[in-house]
């Protein structure tokens, strides 16, 4: 993939700084709603779905800090579509906390924000052009069609089983002329400075991801190559742009926001991984929990060393349906 390499920091060593920059974790708050619960931890249950991810605090933090990881490396930006200063109705697919709908909210006072998802996880005390439905983005939407002036899709990777009928409903509901973006993360830590083997646990943590979204026929992969710019030709869409970003994992990098974008990546991560984990090795793959928490450790304790000098891709594709 095409893409620069990241100047790494020559002050950093290795041994430097090889733990987490968490000083703490936030304690686990009840969901006041009925999930199925996992270990202590509640997972959201739909018509469609089991989300693979926890819908607790301590996840939904994570995700809010990697949503600043995403301005960080992304020039600060919310979207990188040319959608023109006074978009009308914009949707956010699958919002999770709401934290992106809110801020195009804050930054577009004018414009009609929702956003959807299958879990009540959002903010009450919202902006007032902002407002938050549940509705599960796989069944048939309750949207007008060519309805939205931009439609924004991110991080629903191991949540869908077919991306060309997702694809499909986006295009039927944004207005001739609008835009849509989708953004997805990998799962695989790679490195520019390093050789990372391919029997470390990097490289084991992403086949684990890559071999259960195929057991549950919800890829991880879909950041991978130019799956999400086919998919968008493919649909119909047209003035296609896809841009590949490397978010750093952890402060390695020489460039100062860079490098606090990675800080917070990995404090994000470290955030999360028992919750991404969890589900995927016990439910899908079969793991009994013990097992699982000594795999999440051995790899918690290699994201925690600086000098592994890891990234993951972002990809960023948008374009434009036909007038």
């Amino acid at each position: 993939m095409d893409a620069p390499i990241v100047e790494a920091d020559p002050a950093v060593r290795y041994g430097d700084n090889d733990e987490s920059v968490a000083s703490s974790t936030t304690s686990l708050t009840e969901s006041i709603f009925d999930y199925r619960r996992l270990h202590g931890r509640p997972y959201q249950v739909s018509e469609t779905t089991e989300y693979w991810a926890p819908v607790d605090q301590t996840q939904n933090e994570a995700f809010d800090l990697l949503h600043n990881v995403h301005l960080m490396v992304s020039d600060n930006k919310l979207f990188l579509s040319p959608i023109g200063e006074n978009p009308a109705k914009v949707l956010d697919v699958g919002t999770g906390t709401g934290v992106w709908a809110i801020d195009f909210a804050h930054q577009y006072p004018s414009t009609s924000v929702i956003g959807t998802d299958i879990s009540a996880i959002q903010p009450t005390w919202v902006p007032a052009n902002a407002k938050f439905i549940i509705e599960d983005c796989l069944l048939e939407w309750t949207f007008p069609k060519n309805h939205f002036d931009f439609v924004h899709l991110r991080a629903l990777y191991g949540c869908v089983p077919d991306w060309e009928a997702l694809y499909a409903g986006v295009f039927d509901h944004v207005r001739p002329g609008g835009w849509f973006e989708h953004v997805e993360r990998e799962v695989k830590i790679e490195s520019d400075h390093v050789k990372i083997p391919n029997d470390h646990v990097f490289n084991e943590w992403a086949n684990l991801f890559y071999t259960g979204g195929e057991k549950m026929g919800r890829s991880f992969a879909i950041a991978g190559e130019h799956w999400m710019k086919e998919l968008m030709e493919k649909a119909g869409f047209e003035d296609i742009h896809e841009r590949k970003i490397k978010m750093p994992m952890h402060g390695w990098p020489k460039d100062t926001n860079l490098r606090n974008a990675g800080f917070l990546a990995q404090l994000a991560l470290d955030q999360s991984l028992d919750g991404l984990s969890t589900f995927l090795l016990t439910q899908v793959h079969g793991w009994d929990h013990e097992q699982a928490v000594v795999f999440t450790n051995k790899f918690r304790k290699e994201s925690r060393k600086i000098s592994n000098y890891g990234w993951i891709w972002t990809t960023v594709v948008n374009g434009r349906k036909p007038l």
